[in-house]
């Protein structure tokens, strides 16, 4: 492995500075207080500000609404926001989702409708898979979809739909034809959530992030809202999940144009762990007297921080299951270090570093669940990259 720096160019130094002073003007700590305070997942005027730039699909041709960066610098776009957001901000990863799966299996007429606004930072895009009887088996749905003319009427419930509060769009699997086996009788809409007929209510989280329950009831869209063919909709959703666990088949395309968003979420969350819990390692007490010059104190933090490092050069596939275990894990260790004060929450007196280590600690339980259990992610790894047989409990799949 080489550990030497990477070096940069004097130009790519200056684009890094351009980036830096960008987010210091449109990520203000004001910003992301508000942000702490109402757990949206989401701040509107920083993407209408990255869409004015292109920064929004930064790796996106200029003529399709992005800046046309070569791959470091979209990625030093990408990396400096998740290094000072951490948790914040999980809408970012489905609004590019949700917009890969439009411009690969969205009609012209779909793109050219969709497409420019999100590329401008006006429309925003959620998931809409998971149901009270549909999690990790996101077949299972029941939310219908009946085809009256060149129309469809959507009836059912969908649950954990981040940032629907917000988002114009949520791309919503439903069941449009009852009798055949579940996992053909699948499509996929990208659905208008000012329709008539959808109701958002909010679901409060351990993490502090706001999520939704969204009812659609008799909702009716035109058939141009579908995307891909009537019935393949687990093809649809397969393909997005794919990109969505890194898995390196069956991403029907869309791998190539969805930015490594999740690696730099998860890099940033681990990041604001450690960091904070090195400003705390490094203040001094009472006495005079520092953490950080307690050998024990410096392990730990060592610790963590390679599992952070580690975790940035992991595969794709095995990254989610590793870094949800280590932030897990290292939060809970770095929180018991700190002692009794470590779990005063934000805006309590005496919280150490504003109260993060209690925040990240509890964000970092339901890593273990978001996008489909690590449980799952491990059944995926098994079988399609070890080879190893299928698990005799899973569900078949070409039912």
């Amino acid at each position: 492995m080489d550990f030497a720096p990477l070096e940069l160019s004097a130009d790519t130094h200056a684009f890094w500075d351009e980036v830096r002073a960008f987010y210091s003007e449109h990520l203000t700590e004001e910003m992301l207080e508000k942000e702490h305070r109402e757990g949206n997942g989401f701040i509107p005027s920083l993407q209408l500000a990255m869409g004015a730039r292109g920064w929004v699909f930064p790796g996106f041709p200029v003529e399709e609404g992005g800046a046309g960066l070569d791959p470091l610098r979209a990625s030093l776009v990408e990396y400096e926001m998740h290094r000072r957001v951490g948790p914040l901000l999980p809408l970012f990863g489905p609004i590019h989702l949700v917009a890969a799966t439009v411009r690969v299996f969205g009609s012209d007429e779909l793109k050219a409708h969709v497409l420019p606004g999100v590329a401008r930072g006006e429309v925003l895009m959620a998931f809409g898979y998971t149901e009270p009887d549909a999690g990790s088996d996101a077949a299972a749905v029941k939310t219908r979809a009946v085809r009256d003319g060149s129309e469809w009427v959507i009836t059912g419930q969908k649950m954990f739909t981040t940032g629907a509060q917000l988002c114009q769009y949520s791309m919503v699997t439903a069941r449009t034809d009852p009798d055949a086996p579940k996992h053909r009788g699948l499509t996929m809409f990208l659905v208008p959530l000012d329709a008539e007929g959808v109701e958002v209510r909010g679901i409060e989280t351990l993490g502090g992030e706001r999520t939704n329950f969204v009812f659609y009831d008799g909702v009716r869209i035109s058939d141009m809202y579908r995307l891909g063919d009537v019935g393949a909709g687990w093809q649809v959703a397969s393909s997005s999940f794919a990109v969505e666990h890194h898995m390196p088949n069956g991403t029907g395309g869309l791998e190539p144009i969805v930015p490594r968003l999740n690696e730099f979420g998860w890099y940033g969350v681990l990041g604001a762990l450690v960091d904070a819990a090195v400003e705390w390692a490094h203040a001094p007490r009472s006495d005079g007297s520092r953490p950080i010059d307690e050998p024990r104190v410096r392990d730990r933090l060592a610790e963590a921080a390679l599992d952070r490092e580690l975790m940035s050069v992991t595969p794709g596939p095995y990254v989610r299951v590793s870094t949800s275990a280590a932030l897990i894990r290292d939060a809970a260790d770095l929180l018991d270090m700190v002692g009794p004060t470590g779990v005063l929450p934000r805006g309590e007196e005496g919280a150490p570093v504003g109260g993060t280590l209690e925040w990240i600690h509890r964000f970092a339980q339901g890593t273990s669940i978001y996008g489909g259990t690590t449980d799952i992610q491990r059944n995926l790894i098994a079988e399609q990259l070890l080879g190893l047989p299928r698990h005799r409990g899973v569900l078949d799949r070409r039912s």
